[in-house]
């Protein structure tokens, strides 16, 4: 049985980690995707893969994102919503909910519930500043829209490779840094199984790099 995975911010460095293995691996061989971004000849060498349809859009447009939604089985939002109104939140919620679409992973970023501590934690928050209040409110629309969510608090990105504990809400954020590919790892194993981390919060690191003071690159 084929699966539909849309994502949304599709030329992300995240987003294109997830795409290219998905189109390479066995595994998601019954996988197509539906890429959304606001310039699609950026991902112009793929617009000939027939399990590929580009889609062409601004994610704060709701009819278009709504129109791209139709039929999809999982959405991947690959991009933060820092807007002051959240409307990238908004559109997606009230896409999936006129669309019958349940499952999406939305990203996010650490700090949203204060569990960063220390000088790291402190100066987290300085540096995400007026972005962290519409972070927790789109963390906070997506826990109350009924839908299957899982929220991706991603730690501060470098390019290394895969090594990353899962944190889930309730635990303590485990690390400072994180490699682009173990977060695509992640939501490659959530495209695998969509039940995994089901209505939850979920933070993901590299745990050798707790306890540092600034991200370790």
């Amino acid at each position: 049985m084929r699966k539909n995975v849309m994502i949304l911010a599709a030329n992300g460095q995240i987003a294109r980690l997830v795409e290219s293995r998905v189109l390479a691996k066995k595994e998601f061989a019954d996988v197509d995707l539906t890429l959304f971004l606001r310039d699609a000849s950026r991902l112009q060498s793929l617009q000939d893969n027939p399990r590929v349809t580009l889609v062409e859009g601004d994610i704060i447009d709701e009819t278009a994102v709504s129109a791209a939604m139709a039929g999809q089985d999982l959405v991947f939002v690959a991009v933060v919503d820092y807007d002051q109104q959240n409307r990238l939140t908004k559109n997606v919620v009230a896409a999936m909910q006129t669309n019958h679409v349940s499952r999406v992973l939305f990203t996010n970023v650490l700090g949203i519930y204060n569990e960063v501590g220390g000088e790291f934690g402190r100066w987290n928050l300085e540096m995400i500043g007026a972005g962290m209040a519409p972070a927790r409110r789109s963390d906070a629309l997506l826990a109350d829209s009924g839908l299957d969510y899982t929220t991706l608090r991603l730690p501060w990105l470098n390019d290394r490779g895969i090594a990353y504990t899962v944190t889930t809400k309730e635990q303590p954020y485990n690390g400072v840094s994180g490699s682009r590919a173990s977060v695509a790892d992640v939501v490659l194993k959530m495209i695998a199984d969509s039940t995994r981390y089901s209505r939850d919060s979920i933070g993901m690191a590299d745990p050798t790099t707790e306890g540092q003071n600034r991200p370790v690159y």
